[in-house]
């Protein structure tokens, strides 16, 4: 039986290896025709920014060049200013590629690639001048040429050569994606004798990991190839309307339980209609029609309104925001099928809508990232200059790349770990290259001959998944020994010293890293679920009004990270009760009650505030490790709060409000029964101060 690793070669990863290696020819050769010291730098370059997505490789490209130069530029600026001494040089280059991966790791889009060059190339062009500062700018220059140069070749052999977009890529994900929300909705509705499993926790977290992965596909959609890239705004425009489908339909899964048993016959009818109409094609009015019975069938709040009422209306009011989603959803992927220049009025405004600060970003961990780089590059730098060795350069160069490549994981070791083996391994088939096949060669033609065996089959084991990363690792050993030569002057001595350089520069990183920078899953799940909870306490004190959009995508991108995080992590007793959806849940809760509160003028406010109090102080002990359910002094809270909402006067931002209670409620205590508030208790009608 064949291994997966050995399987056929599929068209595509023929495809994708050819097209890789004719890039890194072209970059070669033209390198080689320029002259240029280091002529395999460019060749690397190509291997380094070949995808198999074309839009991919042109948005990265982008960011590449301006990362290139801008590293080029620092080396340029420190290294005359610091070149009588050495040891600040140093410690200023490694501050620069700190500094700039503490910026890359505070941006998940392609522009972090931009800060991440930035960072590790002026350890490519700067580490060598340190010894010889006077040849700096042809160094800088040569260096920017070769990987400009790769990055060009790469992007141009893979936008015009049988060019893989990234639009239907990503339309066939939105797709299935959609389809997903729709199962999920369909048996979130039929929960009123569905149990909840599993099977059902899943499904969330692969949703959120699913719509988390389709917004860093669209970063890319601009620079795309397809008709696709002109109907970005509509694609992303889907996605936030699909973000909200996970608290939503999580909530309805809740008060369907909740009120199991004790539904009115008509709303069970209603979700049965409702069921109906996700599963099977639109027709002309559908929507409608469902928002008119849902409107008819919500109860009116009034004085004395007890919770099973207000969780209604919270049921209720959540039916209606899934029919509005789903339709514009529906119309929205129909849209980006017809390649319509112009959207329809009604949803104009949803393309217009951008939410900031959709990404989880940890300035904590990029901090720390930074500073363990810059500790690795000191430690080698100090070796090197103890101690004069001729290639400490190429190892200080090795450390800044490898502690900046593997930084956005939780343990980057083991990457680091893969890549130092592999790279020992290819010390031999380098050898081979540069002592008997270089010298033997005496055309260009030839050499590319000599190189399409082992590069041509490398590149099939890049394009699968499965063999990745050490097919690329095992590819850049070789191609990055060729890369420290100057091949006017290598021989077997600067060859092996070369290698050892690089083999102590990037076990350096692999030390440090284990030291200092190495974290578990479960120490990352923990991490993750404390940044939502300080949030949520956060927004319980909020002054100005909660921006819509960008805590609940911040939220879900936790979700889609934390899934993994929590499978890796194994059993463990304070992360197997963690809902981070039920948190999003209260988040949402708490951002409507926020809203509402301002613009209630009547007795009610205070207890809507005391409340918010008592909840973000809730959170802020969960958020500094005091785990525990709330307080029981909350219940009485809510209580007071929704009699005395019930007894403001009709508006819409009381409905908000009890709407939000209602799930606030459910949220945070989730075995409780309804009860009815007493009116006439004194202690609920009591005005309080906020």
């Amino acid at each position: 039986m064949k291994t997966p690793a050995f399987k056929l070669v599929s068209l595509n990863e023929a495809l994708f290896s050819v097209k890789a290696f004719a890039a890194a020819m072209a970059a070669l050769y033209i390198a080689f025709s320029m002259g240029l010291p280091r002529p395999f730098w460019a060749m690397a370059t190509a291997y380094i920014v070949s995808g198999p997505l074309s839009g991919a490789v042109r948005s990265k490209a982008v960011f590449r060049v301006a990362g290139t130069a801008l590293g080029c530029a620092g080396a340029i600026a420190l290294v005359p200013a610091l070149a009588d001494s050495p040891e600040l040089l140093t410690l200023a280059l490694g501050l620069w590629v700190a500094v700039c991966l503490f910026i890359s790791l505070l941006d998940r889009t392609p522009r972090s690639y931009l800060f991440m060059l930035a960072g590790y190339t002026i350890g490519l062009i700067g580490f060598p001048a340190v010894t010889d500062p006077s040849t700096i700018f042809d160094t800088g220059l040569a260096r920017v040429e070769e990987i400009l140069i790769g990055i060009l070749c790469a992007t141009v052999v893979h936008s015009v050569v049988f060019p893989q977009s990234v639009g239907p890529a990503l339309l066939g994900r939105l797709d299935a994606t959609l389809r997903d929300a729709e199962r999920w909705t369909r048996e979130a509705l039929s929960r009123e004798t569905a149990p909840e499993g599993a099977a059902n926790a899943q499904e969330r977290q692969k949703l959120a990991r699913d719509i988390t992965e389709l917004r860093v596909m669209a970063t890319h959609l601009p620079y795309d190839t397809s008709e696709v890239r002109w109907m970005t705004r509509a694609v992303r425009a889907m996605q936030d309307r699909m973000a909200y489908l996970l608290p939503l339909t999580a909530g309805i899964e809740d008060r369907l339980d909740a009120l199991r048993g004790q539904l009115p016959a008509e709303v069970s009818a209603l979700l049965a209609d409702l069921d109906r109409w996700v599963a099977e094609d639109p027709v002309e009015g559908g929507a409608d029609r469902l928002r008119a019975e849902i409107a008819r069938l919500s109860p009116a709040i009034g004085e004395g309104t007890g919770w099973k009422e207000a969780t209604l209306l919270n049921l209720l009011t959540r039916l209606r925001s899934l029919v509005d989603i789903h339709q514009d959803c529906r119309d929205l992927r129909a849209h980006i099928r017809d390649g319509k220049s112009s959207l329809p009025e009604r949803l104009d405004p949803l393309t217009r809508r951008r939410s900031r600060d959709v990404f989880h970003l940890d300035a904590g961990m990029a901090l720390w990232s930074g500073f363990a780089a810059l500790l690795g590059i000191t430690v080698v730098c100090a070796f090197w200059i103890g101690t004069g060795w001729s290639s400490g350069s190429a190892a200080a160069m090795m450390t800044a790349v490898f502690c900046c490549f593997f930084a956005s994981l939780d343990d980057p070791a083991p990457g680091i770990r893969l890549f130092l083996v592999f790279t020992l391994l290819s010390v031999p088939l380098a050898a081979f290259y540069l002592l008997v096949v270089l010298p033997s060669f005496d055309s260009f033609p030839m050499l590319v001959l000599g190189l399409a065996p082992t590069f041509l089959a490398l590149g099939v084991f890049v394009a699968r998944p499965a063999t990745m990363g050490k097919a690329m690792a095992l590819l850049m050993g070789v191609v990055g020994s060729l890369s420290l030569l100057d091949l006017g002057t290598g021989d077997f001595a600067s060859f092996l010293n070369s290698n050892v350089a690089q083999v102590v520069g990037i076990a350096t990183a692999l030390l440090v890293t284990q030291l200092c920078r190495s974290v578990g899953a479960a120490w990352s799940a923990r991490r993750l679920l404390r940044a939502g909870w300080s949030e949520i306490a956060a927004m319980t004190a909020a002054r100005s009004g909660i921006p819509v959009g960008s805590f609940e995508n911040r939220m879900l991108d936790r979700v889609g990270l934390l899934s993994s995080r929590l499978a890796l992590a194994g059993p463990q007793q304070d992360l197997a009760a963690a809902d981070a959806v039920n948190d999003l849940r209260v988040g949402l809760n708490v951002a409507e009650l926020q809203r509402a509160r301002r613009a209630l003028g009547g007795p009610a406010a205070p207890h809507v505030a005391r409340l918010l109090g008592a909840v973000g102080q809730h959170f802020r002990g969960l958020s500094s490790r005091r785990l525990g359910t709330p307080p029981a002094e909350v219940l009485p809270m809510m209580d007071a709060a929704l009699s005395n909402l019930s007894a403001e006067p009709r508006s819409a931002e009381r409905d908000r409000a009890v709407i939000a209670l209602a799930g606030l409620r459910r949220a945070l205590f989730p075995h409780l029964t309804f009860a009815t508030p007493d009116p006439s208790s004194e202690s609920l009608r009591e005005p309080v101060t906020a």
